[in-house]
């Protein structure tokens, strides 16, 4: 199968991946009014899915070592899409967490599976600017959940866009079962050796073991901390600071941070790929600077009263964000074994979006007393610690696995 073509059949996964996740976000106000929910309840109905979604990384990574990517790929976007439909159905506040929870559950298994796969179908010198193609599909997944939810929610209710989502998931994976192949593990390795045989224990304590995995992982958690706050938030943000319609909040809170990251993703992944085979640490370089120049930007999104320079901070904290995120594996994966990849990304999603989850939550909590704007940009000393973390682990020397 054509190395390309796999990326972009997972793109696709990953458009909905996404879209399905955001859709809740541009819809909090009518959520608020029709199901009677407080602001601590929204944040929970959005953490319910990080927090499941969290705790089972390692298990899907694990998974993801073991048996066919291609399987745990299909059976994932089925399971997840059946429970975005059922989300649509909720009529009450817990029954929207359970089924947001379950969809969490199987959003879980995605990641893992698929980056160890398109690591298997590019190599050192392609893998950075694959993987960037690939995250380039959270962000339009990200402008299609916020933008399309918040649409039909304004002129359809906010049950329909759930409905529509889980649908064309379930299609999309009747045609992945029919068109993905499954590579072998370590293709893309000139000298990758046989797969390990190894117990849960001892690949758990490899990986947590492993001093740059760990600072990797540490970065992730603050960078998605940040992240998991404007994407919960920035449409109820604009809704009430700004004045705008739903339509409007969930398109703006999306659409400039989101395509300018794609400009930032794309940029992040040719730079590593030029750099990584003659410099150290060069694809963790290249995210610890995209974490250092987003930071002023952070604080301007969340300060400003005007909506042209608004603009402006988000587009700018896009594309930075964007540098950092196009190295999120293909760095992780400089550091740690070829037959380790899955468990890894498991590892470092599921720590990474458990941390996050208390993003939407502590943000709900303090915003009554300090407001959402000062919320917003004190997230800005999140991204510059991270920034350190992510200098310190590229002046470690990683060896490719």
């Amino acid at each position: 199968m054509n190395k390309w073509r796999a990326v972009a059949l997972l793109w696709l996964v990953c458009f909905f991946n996404y879209a399905d996740r955001q859709a809740l976000f541009s819809i909090f106000p009518l959520l608020k009014t029709s199901l009677s929910l407080n602001s601590v309840q929204l944040a929970l109905a959005g953490s319910a899915f990080i927090w499941v979604y969290a705790l089972f990384g390692p298990v899907a990574g694990l998974i993801g070592d073991r048996v066919s990517r291609k399987q745990v790929i299909v059976a994932a976007l089925i399971f997840w899409s059946c429970f975005t439909a059922l989300s649509g159905l909720a009529q009450n506040f817990w029954e929207l967490v359970l089924c947001r929870a379950l969809a969490g559950f199987g959003e879980a298994f995605y990641f893992p599976a698929a980056m160890s796969l398109i690591s298997d179908y590019h190599g050192g010198a392609t893998r950075s600017r694959a993987m960037s193609l690939h995250q380039s599909g959270v962000y339009a997944g990200t402008i299609a959940g916020g933008a399309v939810a918040g649409w039909f929610g304004e002129h359809y209710g906010w049950r329909s866009p759930f409905g529509w989502f889980g649908g064309l998931g379930i299609a999309l994976a009747a045609t992945l079962a029919l068109s993905l192949r499954e590579p072998q593990r370590g293709a893309s390795e000139k000298a990758a050796g046989p797969v390990r045989a190894s117990t849960v224990r001892e690949i758990l304590v490899e990986v947590l073991g492993n001093p740059a995995a760990l600072l990797l992982i540490a970065a992730f958690i603050g960078a998605n901390f940040v992240a998991v706050v404007f994407l919960t938030w920035m449409p109820s943000f604009l809704h009430d600071k700004f004045s705008m319609n739903l339509s409007m909040a969930g398109w703006s809170a999306t659409a400039y941070l989101q395509t300018a990251s794609v400009l930032g993703v794309f940029t992040g992944g040719i730079a590593a790929d030029r750099f990584a085979p003659n410099r150290r640490g060069a694809r963790i370089a290249v995210q610890s600077f995209g974490l250092l120049c987003g930071a002023p930007f952070v604080f301007l999104t969340g300060w400003t009263l005007s909506v042209p320079l608004l603009i402006l901070a988000m587009t700018c904290f896009g594309f930075f964000k964007g540098l950092y995120d196009a190295n999120i594996f293909a760095g992780l994966y400089d550091v740690v074994p070829f037959d380790r990849r899955a468990a890894s990304a498991g590892l470092l999603n599921s720590l990474g979006w458990l941390g996050a989850g208390f993003g939407p939550v502590a943000v709900g909590l303090l915003s009554g007393k300090f407001g959402m704007s000062m919320c917003l940009s004190a997230t800005a000393v999140i991204y510059l610690a991270c920034a350190g973390l992510l200098a310190a682990a590229a002046m470690r020397d990683p060896k490719p696995g």
